[in-house]
């Protein structure tokens, strides 16, 4: 079989906490792949009208990234190659002095209660970043810095599915993220060509690849990036000098769409509130029924990327899907919710909606 051969320069926009055996941040080819593998799925699901049959999907998945299994007959090896050109722990090793933007987030106060400023950092990163005499610091040994780059090399076959990939890269390099806290904008970074013989990315964001709010809401997996009435959910902040800055504008911009939902009661809730269907759990504010175990993703996602002259801007877009039948949701409780998020966004001065 005709093999196709990319290659390119990963580089990281936003520090990445990419966890090796050691929990220390690494190089490393297997979340490359899951990420390619996610975004596979979308470019699947919209040739599919979003009319997935998963049995189908799972089956040309395997065929393409490979599946292990206890029956031999069903295993099979990956028919798409990925390279690293080199596998480099991170080289950032202390977070002394780097988280020095406060914010002020209403609901983190002090024994007298009053708000406390926190990092901006820290709040985008609590997991792999913790608190430390006051100072933010790394959880884990060692994270990869903003500005590392690494030669990634692809070989995949010359069929139906380089299209899919070659779509699915191009969402990776727009819209994808590594490691923890990836989707609060941690591990951006973008793909370039690193030799002449592979092709910049001439792809769009496709009708196909969106799907309106209503509709994604009936699917129990992110498919497209959702729409509205004013187009795709997407939006930008203004350009910044660097990474340190566009984490900040995202903080401030996480805290302001979740404030607008009020809290009235603490642990242990009778019943979800609003604020819990936009992720789960939340500090303090436990549902008695969902107890402290589950897990509801935030579907709203952060991304950096580069603006001319060696800028940034920080990019929020949003992938809804219902949330697992666990919490029991009402696609019409979870769809007011989000459209009061999208208006609150839009009305924000501090982002403005963009295309694609």
């Amino acid at each position: 079989m005709t093999m196709i051969q990319h290659r390119y320069r990963l580089t990281f926009l936003t520090p990445a906490f990419l966890g090796n055996a050691e929990q220390t941040g690494q190089w490393r080819t297997p979340p490359i792949k899951a990420l390619l593998r996610q975004w596979w799925r979308v470019v699947y699901a919209s040739e599919q009208g979003h009319s997935v049959n998963v049995a189908a999907m799972r089956a040309t998945e395997a065929s393409l990234f490979g599946a292990a299994s206890d029956g031999a007959s069903q295993s099979n090896r990956s028919r798409l190659r990925l390279r690293l050109g080199s596998w480099d722990k991170g080289r950032m090793t202390n977070w002394s002095g780097v988280d020095s933007q406060r914010i002020v987030h209403p609901e983190v106060g002090g024994k007298d209660g009053r708000p406390v400023p926190i990092g901006a950092q820290l709040y985008l990163g609590y997991g792999p970043l913790t608190i430390n005499g006051g100072q933010t610091s790394l959880k884990i040994g060692a994270a990869i810095q903003a500005g590392d780059s690494a030669e990634l090399s692809l070989a995949f076959p010359d069929d139906e599915e380089a299209t899919r990939l070659k779509r699915a890269l191009w969402l990776m390099h727009q819209y994808g993220t590594l490691g923890g806290r990836s989707r609060n904008g941690w591990g951006s970074f973008i793909l370039q060509p690193a030799e002449p013989t592979t092709p910049a990315f001439e792809a769009a964001l496709d009708e196909e690849l969106t799907m309106p709010l209503g509709s994604a809401l009936s699917q129990d997996w992110p498919q497209a990036i959702g729409t509205n009435a004013q187009g795709p959910l997407i939006w930008q902040t203004e350009a910044v000098p660097d990474w340190k800055a566009a984490m900040l504008r995202l903080a401030k911009i996480k805290i302001e769409f979740r404030r607008q939902f009020v809290f009235t009661t603490g642990q242990n809730a009778p019943r979800p509130e609003d604020r819990h269907w936009l992720s789960y759990p939340v500090t303090n504010h436990s549902v008695r029924e969902w107890g402290g175990n589950t897990r509801l993703p935030n579907s709203l996602r952060f991304k950096v990327r580069p603006d001319t002259d060696g800028q940034l801007r920080g990019l929020v877009f949003h992938m809804p899907c219902l949330p697992p039948p666990a919490f029991k949701p009402d696609r019409r409780v979870v769809e007011s919710i989000w459209q009061r998020v999208h208006a609150h966004l839009d009305a924000s001065a501090s982002i403005e909606r963009i295309a694609a």
